[in-house]
């Protein structure tokens, strides 16, 4: 069973800034965009954590080592950064996949569009996927790619011209042991899975209800001392 996610909040800049933490019962061979732990390797645990937009740090991975430390988290683990409240993940699961996902669509953009000088504005898609069983290098590899085509049909399905934001991030989890499955592409088992689970989740978080993709730093960044 996978293992859920737990909301917690961490002190900084005086403000209470919410946080997701999983910790993995067992390491998991993962592959992940994310700006800490990215690649492909065994990974114990995942944060996804909230910002403010006012957020100007170029050392993320720095950041993100900085948190875990103090969540008592060791080892090698995966870290994720998004400007929306995080409380506000979204969870949808086909066959024994298992998705979360956190979802930012202020500056939804076209990921083969023209060049442009302008900084991103408030967005981040952050999607954690979960596979019961294990994938072959390749078929993470095709996961990922499948998981971003299922996220843009989303998108598509809300009305939105785009494919993404240009600080999206995907992070794809699955047994570190056992016969590997040679495909994660759309039509194959478990990538069909993997695909309508992040369809499900985005479609759900890009909506009109939990999820709706505010900055957290626009709602009212908690509680300051």
């Amino acid at each position: 069973m996978p293992v859920e996610p737990i909301l917690t909040m961490r002190r900084e800049d005086g403000y209470d800034i919410p946080l997701l933490v999983w910790r993995l019962d067992e390491p998991l061979l993962a592959i992940s965009s994310a700006p800490l732990g990215g690649g492909i390797g065994v990974r114990g645990w995942v944060v996804n954590a909230t910002v403010p937009m006012s957020y100007r740090r170029d050392d993320p991975d720095v950041h993100l080592t900085e948190l875990a430390e103090c969540l008592g988290l060791t080892g090698p683990g995966i870290g994720l950064l998004t400007g929306v409240d995080v409380a506000e993940v979204v969870s949808a699961g086909d066959g024994g996949v298992r998705v979360w996902a956190t979802v930012g669509l202020g500056d939804p953009i076209w990921a083969a569009a023209p060049p442009s000088d302008a900084p991103p504005a408030a967005g981040t898609v952050n999607i954690v996927v979960r596979v019961p069983v294990r994938l072959s290098d390749a078929a993470l590899v095709n996961a990922v790619a499948t998981a971003t085509e299922a996220k843009a049909q989303a998108l598509w399905d809300l009305g939105l011209p785009a494919t993404g934001t240009a600080t999206d991030a995907v992070s794809i989890l699955c047994a570190h042991d056992g016969p590997p499955a040679a495909y994660g592409g759309p039509r194959s088992e478990w990538g069909a899975r993997v695909a309508r689970a992040v369809h499900a989740a985005v479609r759900a978080g890009g909506g009109t209800g939990k999820g709706s993709g505010m900055p957290w730093s626009e709602r009212g960044p908690g509680r300051r001392a």
